[in-house]
């Protein structure tokens, strides 16, 4: 995994996070789930460069 696509994952994952944590504050129920939905892209995309790497 390149150092960019670190960075960029970790971002997004930040992003989300503090989406879900403002949508909680608010009670916005669909900021709230915005945010849980970035967290998981970010994840998902972790996880495919983690196999990428394990077979090089």
């Amino acid at each position: 995994m390149g150092l960019d696509d670190k960075i960029k994952n970790a971002a997004e994952e930040a992003t989300g996070k503090a989406k879900e944590a403002f949508g909680k504050a608010t009670d916005n129920e669909r900021l709230e789930a915005e945010g849980q939905n970035e967290q998981t892209k970010a994840n998902v995309k972790q996880a495919g460069e983690n196999v990428k790497d394990a077979f090089k």
